[in-house]
């Protein structure tokens, strides 16, 4: 039988070192939070991260990636965080602000300044580009 390995392509390396997120997202999936990953944690990461994994699968996790201060709210500040994280710093702070508003505008259904995790999964429902997106190819 032998030692089965699963080979990485260069692309495949260097679309997950590019990942902005990838410090994030080890500290979501990690029992303890720091971003370090047991096997368990591992294979939760990349079943989640799945093509086959379903949309509420994703978006409760995308949701948790997205929420770095762990309040299970996306505010502000959460969202300043990702969109500098997406555009690697490259918008003004007058650009991040009114993307910002813009975002917690058009998806706050209850009016509280913040995303809750209902909030975010009906904005993934009109983003269809979601599923195609959230995920690693192995």
């Amino acid at each position: 039988m032998g030692n089965k390995q699963t080979i990485f392509s260069a692309q495949q390396l260097d679309a997950y070192q590019d990942n902005p997120f990838r410090q994030r997202i080890a500290e979501v999936f990690s029992e303890d939070g720091e971003g370090n990953m047991t096997l368990d944690d591992f294979l939760d990461m990349f079943s989640v991260l799945s093509e086959m994994a379903p949309r509420d699968l994703k978006a409760y996790y995308a949701f948790k990636i997205y929420d770095f201060n762990n309040d299970d709210f996306i505010c502000k500040s959460d969202l300043e965080k990702t969109l500098n994280k997406l555009t690697r710093n490259e918008l003004t702070e007058d650009e991040v602000r009114m993307v910002c508003e813009k975002v917690i505008d058009e998806a706050d259904l209850d009016n509280d300044g913040r995303l809750s995790l209902e909030d975010f999964q009906h904005m993934i429902v009109r983003a269809p580009e979601f599923l195609s997106t959230f995920h690693i190819r192995i």
